[in-house]
């Protein structure tokens, strides 16, 4: 399920926010604002394609694993090409 990816502290965090900008003769009813807001936030998140902030930084570090191997295997290919080019002379 989507809700695990989304970091649901900053949902709760802007829930919240969202809550304490109600004006004050509405305060009564912050409690309630609060808990739909936070389901109108869930829901609208688990809409679209997210991925949390962790996920993210997990697929940058493998993408930056991948460019290393790729360049170390550039390298390895024109070692080779150049070895195989002082055989043919």
């Amino acid at each position: 399920m989507l809700f695990s990816m989304i970091d649901l502290k900053s949902i709760d965090d802007l829930s919240r926010r969202l809550a304490d900008s109600i004006p004050s003769g509405l305060q009564s009813l912050r409690s309630d604002l609060e808990k739909n807001f936070r389901a109108v936030l869930q829901s609208t998140f688990s809409k679209m394609d997210l991925v949390s902030r962790e996920e993210f930084d997990v697929q940058t570090a493998v993408l930056a694993r991948t460019r290393e191997k790729l360049a170390s295997l550039e390298d390895q290919v024109a070692q080779l090409e150049e070895k195989l080019l002082k055989k043919e002379t």
